[in-house]
């Protein structure tokens, strides 16, 4: 990955970052990072917001548009599209529940052949974001000091899919639950459909 690919995917998965952090992460001189985000910006890429701080002058914050999100793509997006609408006008919406179900199960099962050989709760949530990972989500998760686990996906390649059709989303928010386990609380409190950069989860034990 060259230095600017690797700019953006920074961008992509830690979001809003200043031309300071960027250079410390990828061992650059700021005057590097700043000429690497003004190419992207030029691009189309990048742009940034001056976030006022509580001392001194704003601090200058980068992020990708909705050209440099767009260099992650949504999978085969159109034709996605294109099943769903179809399979409304031949089926209606119990014909496209029951596609969501088939999906739900499939994933499911998937998951579970990942998981249930894991041990404690950071364990589970780990493999099912190494799984989701390998399907695109850019999936990361990382154990808190409350005994919670966080588990963030930086990239939704369904997200055409879901936004025509929100069932997907809740669809996989019930199948976290149940393949996790019963003995945690998984809630979303970040939302791509809801206008967030990423979609976010905290899974709590109970």
């Amino acid at each position: 990955m060259n230095t600017a690919d690797h700019i953006l995917f920074l961008l992509k998965t830690r979001g809003p970052q200043t031309a300071q952090q960027l250079a410390e992460t990828l061992d650059l001189t700021s005057m590097g990072a700043r000429r690497q985000l003004e190419s992207a910006q030029e691009k189309g890429l990048v742009t940034f917001e001056d976030v006022a701080e509580k001392v001194g002058r704003p601090s200058r914050r980068w992020l990708l548009t909705a050209a440099g999100h767009a260099r992650y793509p949504d999978r085969h997006a159109d034709l996605t599209l294109q099943l769903i609408t179809q399979v409304r006008s031949l089926f209606g919406e119990e014909g496209l529940d029951k596609l969501i179900a088939a999906r739900e199960q499939a994933s499911e099962e998937l998951y579970r052949s990942n998981i249930d050989s894991a041990g404690g709760l950071p364990e589970r949530v780990a493999a099912l974001a190494t799984v989701r990972d390998a399907e695109g989500y850019m999936a990361e998760s990382e154990a808190q000091p409350d005994g919670s686990v966080v588990l963030v996906e930086n990239h939704c390649p369904i997200c055409a899919a879901a936004k025509e059709c929100q069932k997907f989303c809740r669809s996989e928010l019930d199948v976290f639950q149940r393949v996790l386990g019963p003995d945690c609380k998984v809630e979303r409190y970040e939302h791509v459909l809801n206008g967030a950069r990423r979609c976010a989860y905290k899974i709590r034990p109970v």
